[in-house]
């Protein structure tokens, strides 16, 4: 009997902290499907204490879940694809600054470097964006990404058009579905939801 390989995830988290929750909840989910997890964090995300929680205590967490220590340096993700230590690459929440730095191939932080490691294997990476500014001066960076080969995007919606007109925020409950697809080489539609 040929022993199905466990996936494994690189789940990495950067600094939209009132979505992480969220995050984690979908990290929860793909756990509980089976697939490995390998947590990866920016420096923003691993560090920040904010309203939403102390840094500590949502490094605990994903620790928890992941049953791992969480990637937190350039010099630690820089492995991730010469080892080949993920099958995909998961950004929830992914900023605008992150976006931003992809789009220019720019490796300052421990997500940038997982992501371009993770590339050289040609596998996929999904985005679950959450921007205040995605459809602002950012926009020209999403709008490049969605034309790059192995980037998935969970599909997003403006989270409130009035007072935030700006802002994308992924629909982190099809997370799943995206990831699914994205080992198919598919992108799910519609990508923009009202």
């Amino acid at each position: 009997m040929i022993k199905k390989k466990i996936k494994t995830i690189g789940f990495c988290i950067c600094g939209s902290f009132c979505t992480i929750s969220k995050a984690i909840q979908e990290m929860k989910k793909l756990k509980q499907l089976g697939f490995k997890i390998l947590p990866i964090m920016s420096f923003t995300a691993y560090q920040t204490d904010t309203r939403f929680g102390k840094a500590k205590d949502i490094v605990n967490t994903i620790e928890t879940i992941a049953e791992q220590k969480i990637i937190k340096t350039i010099s630690d993700a820089e492995p991730i694809g010469p080892k080949n230590l993920t099958d995909l690459i998961l950004i929830e929440p992914c900023t605008s600054n992150t976006l931003s730095k992809l789009e220019k191939s720019i490796t300052d932080t421990p997500v940038t470097m997982a992501v371009k490691s993770h590339l050289r294997a040609l596998r996929p990476v999904v985005i679950a964006l959450a921007s205040n500014d995605a459809l602002g001066s950012t926009a020209k960076n999403l709008g490049s990404m969605l034309n790059r080969k192995l980037y998935y995007f969970v599909p997003m919606k403006q989270d409130d058009p009035i007072l935030k007109p700006n802002s994308l925020v992924a629909d982190f409950e099809l997370t799943i579905k995206t990831v699914k697809n994205a080992f198919q080489g598919k992108q799910i539609r519609p990508l923009f939801l009202t």
